[in-house]
């Protein structure tokens, strides 16, 4: 997935000693009394030997091991070692013991709550993962990273992070891996750093390039290689090349690849047999051929060869000392244990075992079986808690229903006795008769129920208590002829028995109900309007 950069530089604090050569240091390491400082020099020394004669700079990485176990510090000494370690095996692209020792370091500053070293670690977890195309794991603590330094709020720093973070998207989703890269640029644009602002666009125009994007991709490409002047490591500019001869490659221009690729070489030839070194021979070897360049193809596939195979050789070395070691700490912890049998044996008497295990057996049975009935009667108690739960709310919805139908029932009769007390009055010419008329008239229209429907909400609200709060809340929009209607469905009456109690047609009903699926979002939902009312039962029991 292409290079991933770093972000945070390790600032492991050395002891400073006034020698210049890594022989005065050996010397010294031998004077010194303090295991902190013992432990400072070893990764010194192990970091100074790791390009020239790696089987010592192991050794010093066991020494520093050592010496830190005696440090009163011990974990967070410890975490220090495997932390350069790590830093020590990726410098040598072995990503296997890379992982391991930032794991070690990383569960004991989590143990110790140590922040800022934590996040560092995730940053480095992160790369790691990175490069070995773990881009989920990458992901997650990449994010972790970033979420630190929003909080610490320094911006060279965030431009870092997000610069991994596009990386890592960039053969997941190049959306997203614009996304990061222009936050990134947005930051960096605000700083007078050069050299970060290289990484970003050049980062941007590998992604426009994978995105067939021509046009942004020479746009950025040019940015950066307007910023790489003296004060340009070769590293960067290294990749920088090393990008643009990927996308002449893609672009079929073949020449230019070959050039860029050979000046990314020369300007990486310190790191001669790394993955970025790997990485161009292979392109050159691809170019040449494409060229049908045979002789200059053959001669870069073997420097692609013989670097793949350098790599492999130097893992599988670390490899087979890691599980020496490991084979050494089994046979060692086997022993120990023996040991431990053996006294052990001296002490417990193995029929005294047995009947205690028995015992302990027996006892955990019974109580396993006590716990189980107990269990069966919680169950049948609330089961039949349920039911009558069940019960009484459809009694009260019977009361509710029947309540509503015999006030309008009422309310009818009243109404038709109005219209014939109205009738008679007209036709009788007698005023003092008229009078009567009028005074019964009055006493039945004071006895007239005219908010039947309010009095049938509160009732209903009494049973069914956050119904319409429910209600109010997922659909404010809602008629009180609306609420009126869903009251009803919900108390599972059909069409026919609400046209009864409501005194509209069946046609007004079934036109009602199918605005209430309008409004539910229920159009094309194969959902009956009472099932979906119901589903807010959970809430009003």
């Amino acid at each position: 997935m292409g290079r991933i950069l770093c972000i945070f530089f390790i600032f492991t604090t050395f002891y400073i000693y006034p020698h210049s050569s890594t022989k005065e240091w050996i010397d010294s390491l031998n004077t010194i009394d303090n295991h902190e400082k013992k432990v400072d020099l070893a990764l010194k020394i192990a970091s100074k030997l790791q390009d020239s004669d790696w089987e010592r700079a192991v050794k010093y990485i066991e020494l520093a091991e050592a010496e830190a176990k005696k440090t009163e510090k011990t974990d967070l000494a410890l975490a220090k070692v495997y932390a350069e370690a790590a830093q020590i095996y990726d410098a040598k692209d072995v990503i296997d013991i890379t992982l391991q020792y930032y794991l070690k370091a990383y569960e004991i500053y989590k143990s110790n709550n140590s922040i800022d070293e934590i996040a560092r670690v995730e940053n480095n977890l992160a790369i790691v993962y990175a490069k070995s195309n773990n881009e989920e794991k990458a992901l997650k603590y990449f994010l972790k990273v970033y979420r630190y330094q929003k909080s610490k709020n320094e911006s060279d720093k965030l431009v870092k992070i997000l610069n991994n973070i596009g990386t890592t998207y960039l053969s997941k989703s190049l959306d997203s891996s614009l996304y990061y890269y222009h936050k990134a640029d947005a930051i960096a644009k605000t700083l007078k750093d050069n050299r970060l602002k290289v990484y970003v666009y050049t980062n941007l125009a590998r992604a426009y390039g994978l995105k067939k994007d021509k046009k942004n991709a020479s746009f950025y490409f040019e940015k950066a290689f307007s910023l790489t002047d003296s004060s340009i490591d070769n590293s960067l500019k290294a990749f920088t090349y090393e990008s643009l001869s990927s996308y002449n490659l893609e672009e079929k221009k073949l020449d230019e690849a070959i050039l860029y690729a050979k000046k990314a070489l020369e300007l990486d030839k310190d790191k001669a047999f790394g993955f970025a070194s790997m990485r161009l021979n292979k392109m050159l070897y691809e170019a040449y051929l494409r060229k049908q360049d045979y002789k200059n193809a053959v001669y870069y596939f073997q420097q692609y060869n013989k670097i793949s195979d350098s790599i492999n050789i130097e893992q599988k070395a670390v490899n087979l000392e890691r599980i020496r070691l490991e084979q050494d700490y089994k046979v060692r912890s086997q022993i120990q244990t023996l040991v431990e049998e053996k006294t052990r044996f001296k002490y417990y008497v193995v029929g005294l075992i047995l009947v205690i295990g028995i015992l302990t057996l027996i006892l955990l049975l019974i109580r396993y079986r006590n716990r189980n009935i107990k269990n069966q009667l919680e169950k049948e108690k609330l089961k039949a808690k349920e039911q009558e739960l069940k019960q009484s709310l459809e009694a009260k919805n019977m009361v509710l229903v029947g309540k509503a139908m015999s006030e309008i029932h009422r309310t009818d009769n009243i109404n038709e006795i109005l219209t014939d007390l109205k009738k008679i009055k007209l036709k009788t010419p007698n005023k003092e008769l008229q009078q009567a008329i009028d005074i019964v008239l009055k006493r039945l229209e004071k006895d007239l129920n005219t908010d039947i429907w309010k009095e049938f909400e509160i009732s209903f609200e009494q049973v069914h208590k956050s119904f319409f709060d429910k209600l109010t809340v997922d659909y404010p929009s809602l008629t009180p002829k609306e609420r009126r209607l869903c009251a009803l469905l919900y108390l599972d009456l059909t069409t026919k028995e609400i046209s009864q109690i409501t005194g509209q047609s069946f046609k007004s009903i079934e036109n009602a109900r199918t605005r209430l699926r309008k409004k539910f979002d229920l159009t094309n939902e194969k959902v009956n309007l009472s099932t979906y009312l119901n589903s807010f039962k959970s809430e009003n029991i």
